[in-house]
């Protein structure tokens, strides 16, 4: 298997941004448990880091290199910043572009991954999590498939003005804007998802999971609710576990299962 790390200069955020990857170009099959994943051509997976993190998250603390073994899988993990993967509308701030478009097309072009839909994953833990849910209702034409692991999606908190967690109020509403215009706006997952079905353009699975100490929970129950009530592809599942690696290890491993079988 081939893993690096690279940089390339990003328009919509107006910087040279670092990306690291995980290719099963080599792969030992003696290594491999489910020998199935090669009977198909390599998936993409796009993997989103939390807040404060980094695009070698998943390598050092998460298990990119072993998912990638053993689904087939080219991983590519960008950084974004504290910036919730969000556009801020102008440009050298439009996160959600970079990650839902440019990053993609950048990948597709130097390593000829990430080409089409039905081949194309998307996921994150926490702040990436949301991350993931956002960026795949916002380019809903790229990604087949969603999962989130301990989603950040205390929406309803930040738009009534108050903390998530480590961030500040005023940090908040730099990334949120006002937060009585939160409700509603395409920043609200629940409102872009209906956004996207009204507008009948196509929708991809879900796979949610949160740990049951973890103090996003009922957020996440809730968000797993409202995507049920809608009709929604999605899968849900909690277990032991909190805010950490050991969760998210076990889960996307899970959630790869889920979608990959």
């Amino acid at each position: 298997m081939a893993s690096g790390r690279m940089e390339f200069h990003v328009q919509s955020i107006m910087q040279h941004a670092n990306f690291c990857y995980v290719l099963p170009n080599d792969v030992e099959m003696p290594e491999v448990v489910d020998k199935r994943h090669y009977e198909r051509k390599t998936k993409s997976l796009i993997l989103l880091h939390g807040l404060t993190g980094t695009d070698s998250d998943w390598l050092f603390g998460g298990v990119a290199q072993e998912m990638a073994i053993q689904y087939n899988l080219a991983v590519f993990m960008p950084t974004c910043g504290n910036f919730f993967y969000l556009d801020r509308g102008y440009k050298g701030g439009n996160y959600a572009t970079f990650v839902g478009e440019e990053f993609p097309d950048y990948v597709n072009k130097v390593f000829g991954y990430c080409g089409s839909r039905e081949d194309t994953l998307i996921g994150g833990l926490s702040m990436g999590g949301y991350g993931a849910i956002h960026t795949a209702l916002c380019f809903p034409e790229r990604f087949c498939d969603c999962m989130g692991l301990s989603s950040a999606l205390r929406i309803r908190d930040i738009a009534k003005g108050g903390e998530e967690g480590p961030m500040s109020r005023a940090l908040l509403r730099d990334v949120f804007g006002d937060p009585e215009k939160l409700l509603g706006s395409e920043k609200d997952p629940e409102a872009l998802y209906r956004k996207r079905k009204a507008e009948g353009r196509p929708l991809p699975r879900f796979y949610l999971a949160c740990g049951t100490e973890d103090s996003l929970l009922e957020a996440n129950r809730d968000y797993r609710d409202f995507l049920k009530k809608e009709g929604a592809d999605v899968c849900w599942e909690e277990g032991p576990g909190g805010h950490n690696w050991r969760f998210w290890n076990q889960y996307i491993d899970r959630g790869l299962r889920h979608f990959l079988g």
